[in-house]
């Protein structure tokens, strides 16, 4: 199959666009630059670039690079300096999942496209009323307020939930949903759960970007995993998963 991944520059991206070569799929990517891409991966050939802004690609050029994809992937994310988190584009990623899901219509997809969101598990699914101590519903209310890349991976995975929904014509999504990240070299066993089991703000446990990287990949090509979790926000935690320093 196609997968169209944006977000491929960062450090999960990477690992994702990887992961999905390593597999023999065809990939296409949008990338603000090539350069910023590991030779091997900016060279092999399952590997098609487009070197763009997403946000400012014109609705055509956006449904000509979706066209044709069965599986659309995000990991866009913020950057973690000043000028990102507090700079343009504030709904970075909200924007994205906006427009990538308004090209999958314009393209008419004769079967549902399979979207893939990575999100947070400080992100609640609401569907399911996920408990919250009044400590941490605090601390998410200024983080809400006060930290524009939370109010919007938030607004992202609304979007999904609300304006797609669980029976889109032409759309299927997972926001996928990992707890504090780190970098490991290696996948590792892991597990998913419907809810976060742990705080993410007060007990975070560790989830590797590789392995985040291995679990939408498996998402997208596995259609059983995929029967599992479509329309909802799993929460992904390495089964070694030890608390992070400094949440406690």
């Amino acid at each position: 199959m196609t997968i169209l991944v944006v977000g491929g520059t960062g450090a999960t991206g990477r690992l994702l666009l990887a992961e999905l070569l390593s597999r023999g799929e065809r990939v296409r990517a949008i990338v603000r630059s090539a350069d910023a891409l590991p030779d091997g991966l900016r060279r092999h050939t399952g590997l098609e670039l487009a070197v763009a802004s997403l946000l400012d690609l014109s609705d055509a050029a956006l449904a000509e690079r979706v066209a044709g994809c069965r599986a659309v992937a995000s990991c866009l994310g913020h950057r973690m300096t000043l000028r990102g988190v507090f700079g343009p584009p504030r709904r970075l990623v909200t924007d994205a999942v906006r427009r990538l899901c308004r090209a999958i219509e314009a393209g008419d997809p004769s079967v549902p496209v399979r979207f893939v969101l990575m999100s947070s598990a400080g992100v609640a699914h609401r569907d399911l009323d996920e408990p919250r101590g009044a400590r941490e519903r605090l601390v998410l209310a200024l983080l809400r307020a006060l930290v524009p890349p939370h109010a919007d991976n938030e607004q992202a995975a609304e979007r999904l939930r609300t304006d797609i929904g669980p029976q889109h014509p032409r759309i299927e999504w997972v926001a996928l949903r990992p707890d504090s990240l780190v970098d490991r070299d290696a996948v590792s066993p892991y597990d998913l759960h419907p809810a976060p089991t742990r705080s993410p703000l007060f007990d975070a446990g560790a989830t590797s970007r590789i392995n985040v990287a291995h679990c939408m990949a498996a998402l997208i090509t596995d259609d059983a995993l995929w029967a599992t979790w479509r329309g909802r926000m799993p929460v992904l935690y390495n089964r070694d998963a030890a608390a992070v320093p400094g949440t406690g």
